[in-house]
């Protein structure tokens, strides 16, 4: 008797893991807990897929496949916004996937998913200089890679959204950031020329050098791939030295995120609470976001790809922040927006965060000497205050 495998079983298990690495992280989620939420043994996981690399390599690649499939036949702006918003809500993980879990995948193949995405950045600014010949190409990828950004905060949220309302609200997202016109100082934001240098004590003791170190490296390397031998090198110690100061690298690590989202609430929260009224507010608190963005890139970064390494109480911590700081900005664009729901400012906002943190962070447009400005204006476009 032939025993035959259940038709597109496959495609069950890319989508359980590509969930299951969305909601828990990689390192969190086992080819067993993957099995079973497909209802299969592991013995029987591993004959279609050979572990966990290959099963995050083909989750990206499914999602990504959809996004190259979609992006094809685009002809017009409103095409492409069409097909980002259609690959954000249909593959929702695809977010988190790339920007969080793709890195810890081979050297080669997170270069190969890059060209991939390279290619799709490549078709959209055709698309986008054919309607609007005036725009760099500099200019033009920018806006792209930023749609690309603004569509993946959508993996951010923690309850999926209408599907429907999701898709109608990013096409509207879309189209407002592929109009920006990069550059110069964006009206009535408060511009970011340069980014200001983070204030620190001439000679920063030890332990806050540490915390610095520890952020640049966890964010570069990844928690795992960085040893305590490299964060004492990093400020002249000896690996052994580290835990003079901290008792574990899992310490250090949720001290370092602790820090820097300490530094984060004070400078946006210092800037919203200055402002008068919520319209100057909103402008105050983006210029501040993006301030503190161009700044601490490490931190943003850290903080995306490394709050699941952290222990349970400050994994609690990090997520009760971001929620508390969500809040406050979707209450305050409500306030500015009363059109807006609940809902639609959620995803606005969440798509402004996936936005500027990839902004300050992807080459070579993170060299731009005029990103602050840019990163405001898209920011504006974002949340629908342009």
């Amino acid at each position: 008797m032939v025993v035959r495998r259940p038709p597109g079983r496959r495609a069950q298990i890319l989508a359980v893991a590509a969930d299951r690495f969305h909601r828990s992280g990689y390192h969190q989620v086992s080819m067993t807990e993957v099995a079973a939420g497909v209802g299969i043994t592991a013995p029987a996981l591993y004959r279609h897929f050979r572990g966990k690399p290959e099963l995050l390599d083909r989750a990206v690649r499914l999602g990504l496949d959809a996004l190259a499939e979609g992006l094809r036949p685009a002809r017009t702006t409103a095409d492409l916004g069409a097909a980002l918003a259609a690959v954000a809500v249909g593959h929702r993980p695809l977010g988190t996937l790339v920007q969080r879990d793709a890195r810890l995948l081979p050297p080669a193949r997170r270069a190969a998913l890059r060209r991939e995405l390279r290619v799709d950045v490549a078709l959209m600014v055709a698309v986008l200089r054919a309607e609007r010949p005036e725009l760099a190409v500099g200019d033009a990828e920018l806006l792209c890679w930023s749609a690309l950004s603004a569509c993946a905060g959508l993996s951010y949220q923690s309850a999926a959204p209408q599907p429907r309302r999701a898709e109608a609200l990013l096409r509207e997202v879309v189209a407002a950031v592929l109009a920006v016109s990069p550059g110069g100082t964006a009206a009535g934001s408060g511009a970011v020329a340069e980014p200001r240098p983070t204030p620190e004590p001439r000679a920063r003791a030890r332990r806050e050098e540490l915390l610095a170190a520890a952020v640049r490296l966890f964010h570069q390397r990844g928690f795992d791939n960085v040893s305590t031998d490299q964060l004492g090198a990093a400020v002249g110690i000896s690996g052994p030295s580290v835990y003079r100061h901290f008792d574990s690298k899992a310490e250090l690590l949720a001290a370092s995120l602790v820090r820097s989202r300490e530094r984060l609430w004070h400078e946006v929260d210092g800037a919203i609470a200055a402002a008068a009224g919520p319209g100057a507010a909103l402008d105050a608190g983006l210029g501040a976001y993006v301030d503190f963005a161009l700044r601490n890139g490490d931190y943003l970064g850290a903080m995306l790809s490394e709050t699941e390494r952290l222990a349970p109480p400050d994994r609690r911590a990090a997520v009760d922040f971001r929620r508390d700081f969500l809040r406050t900005w979707v209450g305050l664009l409500r306030q500015v927006r009363p059109g807006y729901d609940a809902a639609a400012a959620r995803i606005r906002v969440h798509a402004l965060f996936a936005l500027v943190n990839d902004g300050v962070r992807n080459r070579p447009h993170n060299a731009r000497p005029d990103l602050g400005d840019c990163l405001l204006r898209l920011g504006r476009a974002v949340l629908g205050l342009s």
